[in-house]
């Protein structure tokens, strides 16, 4: 007991009580261990269209590096020579704004799409979608189905669970290793990255391949929904680009609900039950695992899987089908046909993305239509700023770098403006060869006194012999004092 400053009454005293085991509240993670997600097979028009695109992707992803466009890989990044090959056009990394343009428009297409028809993207063609589809489909042709991967799990290590453990893993490996070695082949020919990965040459093209190949297996493989749902940054955002209009994977509660185990046979709007008999198909063969009954949830990836799962079990039912669709959160609040939603799909966000878009893809076309394919570079000969030639002449020099943008042997004639009586010297025709370039060396005079002290603009002016195409470039012409 305590007194207080005074020391007349004395202080409050607060009892402590222990509080029994019994009652202690338990600690809760703020982090979810992770559960492995055994995903059913289905049939339907969904899931068929989803190996539609898988196939398309892959055959375009796997084949396009190994065709030719004339002496050349038809598509080729070969950052060595800082060369861009695109069916028939080259480009340097002077072009580098045709890059940031094609970002712009996939960026503005993707908003687009997920404001119109949602997470299809994500459902469809994603990589990570694609090819943890691939894997899943070989765990399923190796291990069997949903309930028979279960059991292999949870059994002993038995023969039979090595033996297709160890399949599963070697077909796993095996696919990874052709896809990073497939990948780094946009970048080197692949051709020779074979001859090198086989001679055990080329130190980083074996890195990269191994590296890409490894987080194939690794993503595709056991990460799976994870990257979905907490690194996909698009996952996060994509709620900013939805409203009640956009096309989602919806459940209609008011048609589904109570849901409630039962035979075909029972009448169960008499029972006053609805028409989800509360199976969990849709769950068990959703990617990311998630219920779709719980309403729009953001892993949901759009694939549309349980919608063929729930028609299924609809049609052994023989209830309509459309218990759960591809609808807009207006078309289920409001009961709206399929052309009454389609009415709303031209609304000022997207006819936005629309205009912003089809503008950009022209301005893309006509750039690339009127593209010069000549590059000049010009570079002054620090070395020796300025100069007295025989003739009584003043002399600066510079070293100007050609670059051929086309698929044949071009020449061309180099001349400069700028300053009166200005006089090139440098080779009348310049040779370069198809897609190649060249560093020439010109010296440019003026008479002595011609020009007060100081810099001055001069222009160069390349132009082709064949084709008539031009490149004028600045630079200045230095004076002494």
């Amino acid at each position: 007991m305590a007194s207080d400053d005074g020391g007349n009454r004395p202080g409050r005293i607060i009892p402590i009580t222990p509080v029994p085991e019994s009652e202690q509240t338990e600690s809760v993670s703020l982090y979810e261990a992770h559960q492995k997600i055994y995903t059913r097979s289905i049939s339907g028009v969904f899931a068929r269209w989803r190996w539609v695109l898988v196939i398309l992707t892959q055959l375009f992803f796997y084949c396009l590096p190994w065709f030719e466009w004339g002496e050349r890989q038809m598509v080729l990044f070969d950052l060595g020579a800082r060369r861009f090959y695109l069916f028939g056009l080259v480009l340097y990394p002077q072009d580098f704004i045709y890059l940031t343009g094609l970002l712009i428009i996939s960026a503005l297409s993707l908003f687009l799409f997920t404001a119109v028809a949602g997470r299809l993207w994500c459902g469809f063609a994603c990589p990570q979608t694609v090819y943890t589809e691939i894997f899943q489909w070989i765990e399923h042709r190796v291990e069997g189905d949903r309930s028979a991967r279960i059991r292999l799990d949870r059994s002993g290590w038995t023969f039979e669970k090595i033996w297709k453990k160890a399949v599963k893993q070697i077909l796993w490996i095996a696919l990874a290793f052709w896809t990073g070695f497939t990948f780094v082949g946009y970048f080197v020919p692949i051709r020779e990255l074979g001859a090198e990965l086989l001679a055990f040459e080329g130190t980083w093209q074996i890195f990269w391949v191994l590296f890409y190949g490894f987080a194939t297996y690794g993503n595709a493989g056991y990460m799976r929904e994870q990257v979905c749902k907490y690194m996909c940054p698009y996952a996060r955002f994509q709620s900013v680009m939805f409203d009640k209009d956009t096309l989602i994977v919806g459940y209609d509660d008011a048609r589904g609900e109570p849901r409630a185990p039962r035979t075909k046979k029972i009448d169960h709007k008499a029972q006053g039950l609805g028409d989800c008999i509360d199976c969990s198909l849709c769950v068990q063969v959703c990617p990311t695992g998630i219920d779709i009954r719980k309403g729009l949830q953001y892993e949901c990836i759009g694939c549309g899987l349980c919608v063929d799962a729930c028609n299924n079990v609809m049609d052994k039912m023989q209830y309509p089908r459309g218990l759960i669709r591809f609808c807009t959160q207006n078309g289920i609040a409001q009961k709206l046909n399929q052309s009454q939603m389609l009415k709303r799909v031209f609304r000022p966000r997207v006819l936005i993305y629309s205009t912003v878009l089809l503008a950009l893809c022209v301005a893309m076309i006509v750039s690339l239509v009127g593209r010069t394919p000549l590059k000049v570079d010009v570079v002054r000969d620090r070395a020796a700023l300025s100069r007295i030639v025989s003739g009584g002449k003043l002399e600066n020099v510079y070293r100007l770098q050609i670059m051929n943008a086309t698929e044949a042997t071009r020449s061309y004639q180099i001349t400069a403006t700028g300053m009166d009586g200005i006089q090139v010297l440098a080779d009348p025709h310049i040779e370069v060869g198809p897609a190649e370039s060249r560093w020439v060396l010109v010296r440019l005079q003026i008479p002595y006194g011609s020009a007060g002290p100081g810099s001055h603009k001069v222009m160069f002016e390349v132009v082709s012999e064949q084709d008539g195409s031009k490149v004028i470039e600045k630079s200045v012409f230095l004076v002494p004092r």
